[in-house]
């Protein structure tokens, strides 16, 4: 990170989410943006001198939005240059946070995704298609409060997003992404390439620093659990032996 903090003249701060495979009691442990996240970020963000750019290295599947919109408006708040840079993927609050920078560096294979908010494992804008499609005296008080809630949370992102973009776009640009983005045009894990992404009209392009690979060798997919110990049963003289246990 320093080596490209200097040939950048940067402040360089990474936000890396590795997926992790194995967790408590069995049970898988998923690593995303949160508010220690957002304190940390904002911290670093707030150290850097004002007249210094900031590149921003994001590897995350998202997370909350209410921390991803605060580490975005701390983001495009900063009076120098912002770059966030995206070696593999950048989706959902991740996307959020790549629209707050003056640049964005991709990978040419890698994405951005969607910002349909989700409610309850449900995307926003579906919960509001299937309440549509059905007489209001057969939905029960729990799917039209999920609507409300979708409504007004598709609305909060879309504002955040047209917020952060309609300085660089302009606003009738901006509204138009912004609905694009959160309106449920695609699943959420939509890939957002690099050239989807340009036809927007972000700025974007394509040569990420290798100093950046470098870095993200240093933070492993976690490996697959293996028990600690393996043998072969013993069996009476004369049966054949058995399966293999661990």
């Amino acid at each position: 990170m320093q080596k490209l903090g200097e040939k950048r003249n940067s402040n360089v701060i990474s936000l890396i989410h590795r997926q992790e495979t194995i967790g408590f009691l069995g049970l898988p442990i998923y690593r995303y943006i949160d508010i220690d996240d957002s304190e940390k970020v904002l911290r670093a963000i707030r150290s850097t001198p004002k007249d210094k750019p900031i590149d921003l290295i994001i590897h995350t599947p998202g997370g909350l939005v209410l921390a991803a919109t605060q580490i975005a408006k701390a983001l495009k708040d900063h009076p120098a240059k912002t770059t966030v840079i995206v070696p593999h993927y950048a989706m959902s609050g991740g996307t959020l946070i790549a629209l707050a920078a003056d640049e964005i560096i991709m990978d040419p294979n890698a994405v951005l995704g969607p910002l349909d908010p989700q409610i309850m494992n449900y995307p926003a804008p579906s919960i509001l298609r299937a309440v549509q499609k059905k007489d209001p005296k057969d939905i029960d008080d729990e799917t039209l409060i999920l609507a409300d809630i979708a409504e007004k949370a598709i609305e909060q992102v879309r504002e955040t997003v047209y917020e952060l973009l309609k300085d660089k776009l302009g606003e009738e640009k901006a509204r138009e992404v912004a609905k694009i983005l959160t309106e449920g045009r695609w699943t959420h894990d939509y890939p957002i390439t690099a050239n989807v992404a340009k036809q927007l009209g972000l700025n974007v392009n394509t040569e990420v620093p290798p100093e950046v690979y470098e870095l993200m060798e240093l933070y492993p997919q976690p490996m697959m659990q293996r028990y600690g110990v393996e043998f072969v049963p013993t069996k009476p003289k004369g049966e054949k032996r058995g399966e293999i246990f661990g």
